[in-house]
């Protein structure tokens, strides 16, 4: 498990991308939370997390991602993912994750129609 992580935003038209690389924590989901905080005060409505394939999130970095989700719905937000191995596919299914988010299998699928 690599405690180092990249955050990056870009944007395509009037969506915020929040590209992840390495592992998910509560300590390095903080990079995270920052980046969604920068592009919410940005005013975006659409944002697309991607995360790299070799992507390790543990119960911390779902905690972030959770509460994520929740401040998306009361900024009025829509979030997309994709990244995922299918098995943390099935965790963020298992703890909720996909009731406020949608998970796509590429970044070309999530972008469509965002």
């Amino acid at each position: 498990m690599n405690k180092d992580i990249e955050v990056s935003i870009s944007n395509k038209n009037d969506i915020s991308i929040i590209a992840i690389r390495g592992d998910v924590t509560a300590i390095t989901g903080e990079a995270i939370e920052k980046a969604y905080q920068k592009v919410s005060a940005d005013g975006t409505k659409k944002v697309l997390l991607c995360f790299d394939k070799d992507s390790y999130i543990n119960s911390g970095g779902i905690a972030i991602l959770i509460g994520i989700a929740a401040e998306s719905r009361e900024n009025d937000q829509t979030i997309r993912i994709t990244g995922l191995s299918d098995h943390f596919q099935k965790i963020f299914s298992m703890v909720g994750l996909t009731k406020y988010t949608e998970i796509f299998p590429s970044e070309e699928a999530a972008l469509k129609d965002f």
